[in-house]
């Protein structure tokens, strides 16, 4: 009985082991799984540039892994449809719908080029036999990116799981590259379906996100989806939409599915229902919002572990310069083969070396005679002569020799010292050909694809109560009375805002403040200048220009700022406070000041221009501005510049 438990116990433990290493669970290194693997090193040996047949590519696949075909096609397409490493062609079925992907024997695919280029060093990649001892297939590949954070995986072993997420690719060589330059960096998920994103709880990959629908209640009595959670079909949110209606939770009339190449989910809203009634019941109670909860488990060293996605992106940076160096080294020791190899040609034929084999009868009186004329010239070899070198000597044909071009020979050589040369630089400077290396990547990975973030990243709160909220409230200013609000009776309309909005607006004496929307606040009779939603990203973008004027020295001073932080209900200036006086306040782009001087004073030169281009954007509206003009002024106009070939008309004087 011991022995049987025995038994059964090292028997699990391999079963254990092999399952977690050989089918289920990444490696740190290149991300992939046995089958992954084998699926890129098939590629990689097919590789011809031509689409090739999935069914053959599987069969091909088979040589290395030794478990059917329908687990080699399942996992094909879904490399395919990562779209980083292999091009698909024909259906491969839709992520949106959940429709499957079509036979083997009717799809194509090939490996893209940027695939060799991140995952191909063959000279410093181990190779061992493939199961019937037949073939060769890699151990792991030397990725020079963090593939596993950028496709994402997900997999059941014995007693753990992984799941990781997928990540933008140019985050994710960005973060790389940041991390070779020392800096700090946090990544969170993006999904080719879109979405809405809360990453509060994502602690570097280790704890989950909680993603929602994408909603347009544009109209009162309809919604419509248009981007769905990560890993939701169409299928299955409608299914989730009609259970939570048949248990009363909603209130709708029937749903209808439009999609094809983007989602479209209607909703229609029964009678005295509008679309904002529902947002919440939505995401409460249907498949709108889901929580998807990560673990980052992967092989490291031969033995699982879990690492965060920084720590993952951290380990590739340093072995993106441990496998670019040797790459380098090791091209260098071709160039410097190439270059002996050129040197010997060069020397035999010069110095007629062949001559002194004409009278040799035997093999071994030959390569004495090779070795004896190349004495004289050993300090101008790379390595001593070996038998190989004669070898190849000698077989070069006599006709070559006759018509052999020295000229052509040392601009060879010439070639090769730059190329030895340029290693050189690399290995010695190998965190910046590193950086270069990235965005090479960068560049070959835009060519074939829209790499921008589709899913946007954003705090549940604030879309709760502002993101869902329909904009059908009239936002007034009545400059005679000083009000601003939802509930004045009287004034000009603004905006059209929601209840939970902010609102940023700044008067024509220079200041500006951020207030909640609300039916009635006072803000003054100075009149506004500028108003707007308050969205940071957008304020952040306005070039604002402020003139003003010192009222003892009279000197003019001007100032160019952008804002990009403010605090809700705090009072803000653009000029300094006290012995100042504001002229003029500007959104131009670029314009042309006009200052003429007052006859009289001694000046001479009574009329100069200064253009807004001349003076840099500051970050911050309570920089100290750039001092403008310091004599008596006549007068003092503006025009804006639209482009080198018209200006608006000049604006009237700015001073009193």
């Amino acid at each position: 009985m011991a022995h049987a438990t025995k038994l059964f116990d090292q028997n699990f433990i391999e079963y254990a082991s092999y399952v977690i290493r050989d089918r289920a669970i990444p490696d740190i290194t290149d991300g992939f799984k046995p089958v992954q693997r084998r699926i890129i090193h098939t590629l990689i040996e097919m590789d011809d540039g031509r689409f090739h047949k999935v069914a053959g590519v599987v069969g091909a696949v088979m040589k290395y892994h030794p478990h059917g075909d329908a687990s080699i096609n399942d996992a094909l397409v879904n490399l395919a449809n990562c779209d980083l490493l292999i091009e698909g062609q024909g259906n491969f079925g839709n992520a949106l719908t959940g429709d499957p992907a079509a036979a083997g024997r009717y799809i194509e695919c090939r490996l893209l080029p940027i695939a060799k280029k991140i995952l191909y060093s063959p000279e410093i990649t181990e190779y061992v036999d493939s199961y019937d001892g037949r073939n060769k297939e890699p151990v792991v590949f030397q990725a020079k990116i963090p593939i596993v954070v950028i496709q994402g995986t997900s997999g059941i072993a014995v007693g753990m799981r992984t799941d990781i997420l997928p990540h933008n690719l140019i985050e994710v060589l960005d973060a790389e590259a940041a991390v070779l330059r020392g800096e700090d960096i946090e990544l969170f998920p993006d999904f080719a379906s879109g979405g809405i994103m809360d990453v509060s709880g994502y602690d570097d990959g280790k704890g989950y996100v909680t993603v929602r629908a994408r909603l347009d209640v544009s109209d009162p009595k309809k919604v419509v989806i248009t981007e769905l959670p990560y890993g939701v079909t169409t299928e299955q949110m409608i299914d989730s939409i009609k259970e939570a209606n048949d248990l009363g939770k909603l209130h709708i009339a029937r749903v209808d599915d439009y999609t094809a190449e983007q989602v479209n989910i209607e909703i229609s809203l029964q009678r005295n229902t509008y679309a904002s009634d529902i947002v919440d019941a939505l995401y409460a109670y249907t498949k709108c919002e889901t929580k998807i909860s990560v673990n980052p488990i992967v092989i490291d060293g031969e033995l699982p572990r879990i690492v965060g996605i920084s720590e993952m992106v951290r380990f590739h940076s340093e072995h993106l310069l441990k496998v670019l160096q040797r790459e380098q080294e090791i091209e260098k020791d071709h160039l410097r083969e190439k270059l002996h190899a050129r040197t010997l040609e060069r020397i035999f034929v010069e110095e007629r070396i062949y001559k002194k084999i004409e009278n040799k009868t035997t093999e071994e009186a030959v390569k004495k005679a090779v070795v004896q004329g190349f004495k004289p010239f050993e300090e101008s070899l790379i390595r001593p002569i070996n038998d190989d070198d004669i070898d190849r000597l000698l077989k070069i044909p006599i006709r070559r020799i006759s018509l052999f071009d020295m000229s052509k020979n040392l601009g060879e050589i010439a070639t090769l010292n730059e190329g030895i040369e340029q290693c050189d630089y690399n290995i010695a400077h190998i965190t910046e050909f590193g950086l270069k290396y990235l965005e090479e990547v960068k560049e070959m990975a835009v060519k074939t694809h829209d790499r921008s973030r589709k899913t946007e990243i954003s705090s549940y709160q604030a879309l709760d109560i502002k993101s869902v909220a329909v904009r059908n409230l009239e936002l007034k200013y009545d400059q005679e009375t000083g009000y601003i609000g939802t509930n004045l009776k009287t004034g000009e309309v603004l905006l059209k805002v929601s209840p939970y909005d902010k609102v940023f607006y700044m008067k024509k004496d220079g200041s500006y403040r951020v207030v909640n929307v609300s039916e009635k606040d006072f803000v003054g009779t100075e009149g506004l200048f500028y108003w707007s939603i308050a969205e940071k990203d957008e304020i952040a973008k306005i070039p604002f220009t402020v003139i003003y004027k010192e009222n003892v020295s009279k000197f003019y001073f001007i100032k160019r700022f952008n804002i990009n932080s403010f605090q809700t209900g705090k009072l803000y200036s653009v000029i300094p406070d006290g012995k100042f006086k504001l002229v003029k306040l500007s959104m131009y782009e670029n314009a042309i000041i006009t200052a003429k001087y007052k006859p009289g004073c001694g000046y001479r030169v009574l009329e100069e221009t200064f253009r807004f281009a001349d003076f840099a954007v500051r970050k911050s509206s309570q920089v100290s501005g750039n001092k403008l003009i310091t004599k008596q002024l006549a007068s003092l106009t503006l025009k804006e510049v639209k482009d080198s070939f018209t200006s608006e008309e000049a604006e009237p004087g700015l001073f009193d």
